[in-house]
């Protein structure tokens, strides 16, 4: 669309509120090529804006939790069909596409791994084999394609998987090529990028670890900040930058509210203890349980204890006399906070969603919120931070709150951490943990009957989550070795008097999340 040839080529994303709108950006940057996300309502005028930083080649249109057969159901301005560029549709999208020319829809669920067979192997499809795994989320189902739209590919449960209109080169696929259960998602993509739009791969991403500090230094100006300091990747990666950014007007806060795993205060304590961070560790356990006593339901242990870490910051940040809160929110944060336009909330992030709406600080700090996972480590080991601490596996901020299902009380927390440390004692140093995200404990409101020195018990029971990730926006729950499960569940029943059954997760995300609560 561009004729200047400086600007790098790139492809417009349309956000329908999808899960992993941010996902398919990320899959296409991958690629050298640049990619911006603009709302679904944009219009023909919007995209064509974007050639003041880069030369559209391609659009995409993302996953919905919407049905286009709803009356409050989001639109497409149709002139953007007509910019002149190739579309494609995932998911919504294909739906959206069909809806809009006229094809047939019906109410038909297809959810998860799914074999889709490939009737014309050209175009994004070149290269497939006849049958193709491909991922599945969707509750409608295009029954007929549009008056000049060509069936490409089908499943067993719908006749129109994917479909093209030729002369335009308009494509919709229903699954999701973005995630890794679909088995050549990438090169399907690659294909939409390189092939069907002709785009060069002629971007490079920018510094991002001095965009970052920049960014710090501009919002706090000669002020002061405090950096929320879990101990975790995350916020671990914010508070190097930050202390970059700001060196003696930064002070890491880390709260240590009763709910953390065996020990991690002080091994907090003890990792920073010479990175020149100003560093204050708060005892605050007891004002966290008793504002947690009694409560049951997820969602509010997760907004009690994000208004509570905002509270113990803002007396921290009184005390110290900055006006500015520092986090490690990271982008897949955000999404499940449900706080991009049209997405839907899985959880609320004690540290996104979960914010109090009035705090006392001027401005709260992000550096991190467009990251995933993998690509904060990479900073990590760019700022020098030690391996342990970059590739360490991720915790939740409201800790162990969301891996006791029902009610929290010390007993049930002591018993939560040791199975914890028995879990992780026995997986770390195994071979195949190398490729595993997160691995850990889980208290279950489930009680069950046991045998314990040839008596009767009844007692709690433990789940065993265990996954593999690469970005936490989907995972599979690991095939551990049986010998390593057998001495994990020897352990947690013979070590812990109260637990009398253990059980393994072998959920996939989606449908589930990695964390239960």
């Amino acid at each position: 669309m561009s004729s200047t040839d400086s600007l790098p080529d790139g492809i417009a994303i349309l956000d329908f509120g999808g899960q992993y709108c941010h996902l398919i950006a990320r899959r296409v940057r991958e690629m050298n090529v640049y990619s911006e996300i603009l709302p679904s309502d944009a219009t023909r005028s919007d995209i064509e804006a974007l050639d003041s930083m880069m030369m559209v080649k391609g659009i995409i249109f993302s996953g919905s939790p919407s049905s286009v057969k709803a009356q409050d159901s989001l639109k497409l301005d149709p002139e953007i069909l007509e910019i002149g560029v190739p579309v494609l549709g995932l998911c919504y999208g294909l739906q959206l596409l069909a809806n809009m020319h006229g094809g047939r829809l019906e109410k038909a669920r297809e959810y998860g791994v799914t074999k889709a067979y490939i009737d014309e192997s050209k175009g994004i499809l070149e290269g497939m084999e006849v049958c193709e795994q491909v991922w599945m989320s969707h509750g409608d189902t295009v029954f007929e394609a549009p008056d000049g739209w060509k069936v490409v590919a089908h499943t067993d449960r719908a006749p129109v998987a994917a479909m093209v209109q030729p002369e335009k080169q308009i494509w919709g696929l229903q699954w999701h090529p973005e995630v890794n259960h679909t088995e050549h998602g990438m090169e399907m993509l690659r294909n939409f990028v390189f092939n069907v739009s002709k785009a060069e791969p002629n971007w490079r991403p920018l510094d991002t670890v001095e965009e970052a500090i920049e960014k710090i230094k501009q919002i706090v100006g000669d002020g002061k900040a405090i950096i929320a300091l879990s101990g975790g990747v995350d916020s671990s990666v914010a508070a190097a930058l930050a202390a970059s950014a700001l060196g003696k007007r930064l002070m890491a806060v880390h709260v240590d509210q009763g709910l953390m795993r065996m020990n991690e205060s002080a091994q907090v304590a003890e990792a920073f203890k010479d990175r020149g961070l100003q560093l204050v560790v708060v005892e605050a356990r007891k004002r966290f349980i008793e504002k947690l006593e009694g409560v049951i339901e997820p969602e509010t242990k997760r907004k009690i204890i994000g208004e509570e870490f905002i509270r113990v910051f803002e007396e921290k940040a009184k005390e110290f006399g900055a006006e500015f809160l520092i986090q490690g929110t990271i982008y897949p944060d955000r999404i499940e906070s449900g706080l991009t336009k049209n997405s839907d909330t899985i959880k609320t992030h004690h540290n996104v969603g979960g914010l109090p709406s009035i705090m006392d600080f001027k401005q709260v700090i992000d550096p991190l919120e467009d990251l995933y996972k993998d690509e904060v480590r990479g900073l990590g080991e760019r700022l020098g931070l030690p391996r342990e601490l970059v590739w360490r596996q991720p915790f939740p901020g409201p800790g162990l709150a969301v891996r006791i299902v029902g009610t929290i009380d010390e007993d049930k927390l002591d018993v939560l951490r040791q199975a914890d440390t028995i879990v992780v004692e026995e997986i770390e140093g195994h071979p195949f943990s190398e490729k595993l995200w997160q691995y850990f404990a889980v208290l279950t409101d489930t009680k069950s009957t046991g045998v314990k020195g040839d008596e009767r018990a009844y007692g709690y029971t433990i789940a065993v989550r265990i996954v593999e990730s690469i970005d936490a926006m989907t995972a599979n729950f690991s095939k551990a070795p049986w010998e390593v499960l057998e001495r994990i569940s020897n352990r947690i029943g013979n070590e812990i008097p109260s637990v009398t059954r253990i059980v393994y997760d072998i959920t996939h995300k989606p449908p589930s999340t990695i964390e239960w609560e």
